[in-house]
């Protein structure tokens, strides 16, 4: 029995030595498929890598614009944000419209919230300027690029602390003015005592004090016969209901006029005064200019020219402020020297003239 298993294990033993011996010199074939999988892996890897690093480098270069406006509900507003947006679009970018709904702690959320997402830049339009250091603090501090867009981001003095582009204040007031003295010359009105001229102001925001200063200097520069006694002001905070209260109270305090004459900072507060004008009955014989057009436009559109008291208003397209406020900010981000202060004028437009003018913007 002993015998046996001892030449079972040497059977074994000479049948391993001679497969071995088949397979010395040669690779086991399963060899190469394994290192060309790890080669295959290993390159995968590396394009994955690449493609990664790409990736991160294209996202590190995307422009992201955020546009934060103090009443973005406004018509104003959205017309410039559409066109700020198209702006950077077509520069390849992507545009954030962001609407602060004139609360200082919502825009300021608003201008923390572009910073922790990496802006590119801010273009911006503040609901309070007294705000407007700790705005630029905190963009200088996060190397983000700013542009102030209608109301100046501006310290105590009044002296700009980032570039700014809006309308050409007192120059579009001035316009209004003439306008108005034009009127009351063609209708004799200058020395009518129940003739009355109201001018709606916004005194807290410095982009708005020099349209009311150009209305009230021209106007009486071209009809000083016309009593400045019977000149009003009614201040208000740039809504349409704000307006409509402020001038309703001027017009209820002074029944001695029987007509009025009415501008104003902006065409919310000019439609808020006609408001009030239809409200007390005196809208037939009233004459108001507006300031922008684009709510002036709806009343002639809807009821006509004869069926409304807006008799005119300064056209200055939302676009031209949306599209040059990016093409600052554009300047900026690319490191080149841009004005500190961009104007856009105007063209005082009626019924007569306002689609001819206006264009798409008169529909």
């Amino acid at each position: 029995m002993m015998k046996k298993v001892v030449a079972m294990m040497l059977a074994l033993t000479l049948s391993a030595g001679m497969l071995a011996g088949c397979s010395s010199g040669e690779t086991p074939a399963e060899t190469p498929a394994a290192t060309d999988d790890a080669a295959a892996e290993d390159t995968a890897d590396d394009a994955a890598a690449e493609d990664a690093a790409e990736d991160t480098a294209a996202a590190d270069s995307d422009l992201l614009v955020y546009g934060i406006y103090k009443a973005g509900d406004q018509t104003w507003f959205l017309d410039e944000g559409d066109a700020a947006k198209a702006a950077v679009e077509a520069a390849g970018g992507e545009f954030v419209y962001v609407d602060a709904k004139m609360n200082p702690e919502e825009y300021l959320k608003a201008i923390d919230n572009a910073i922790a997402n990496n802006a590119s830049g801010i273009v911006t339009c503040t609901p309070d300027q007294t705000m407007s250091q700790a705005v630029v603090t905190k963009c200088e501090e996060a190397g983000i690029p700013v542009v102030a867009a209608d109301d100046a981001l501006q310290d105590e003095a009044g002296e700009k602390l980032a570039p700014w582009v809006g309308i050409n204040a007192y120059v579009i007031g001035e316009a209004n003015g003439e306008w108005l003295a034009n009127y009351v010359k063609e209708n004799n009105l200058a020395e009518n005592e129940e003739v009355g001229l109201l001018i709606m102001t916004m005194d807290t925001v410095s982009s708005c004090v020099p349209r009311a200063e150009g209305e009230y200097d021209k106007f009486t520069e071209l009809v000083p016969e016309f009593d400045t006694a019977r000149i009003f002001k009614a201040d208000y905070d740039g809504t349409t209901d704000k307006g409509n209260t402020a001038a309703a109270a001027v017009i209820t305090g002074h029944p001695e006029i029987k007509t009025w004459l009415v501008t104003g900072a902006n065409e919310e507060g000019c439609i808020g005064a006609v408001r009030a004008l239809e409200s007390a009955g005196l809208d037939k014989d009233a004459c108001v200019v507006g300031l922008g057009a684009y709510m002036a436009k709806d009343e002639w559109n809807n009821k006509g020219a004869d069926g409304t008291c807006m008799k005119a208003s300064a056209y200055f397209p939302a676009a031209a402020v949306g599209e040059g406020s990016v093409e600052v900010l554009l300047g900026l981000i690319n490191g080149e020297d841009v004005p500190m202060e961009t104007a856009v004028d105007a063209v005082v437009v009626t019924p007569d003239t306002y689609k001819d003018i206006m264009g798409k913007d008169a529909e």
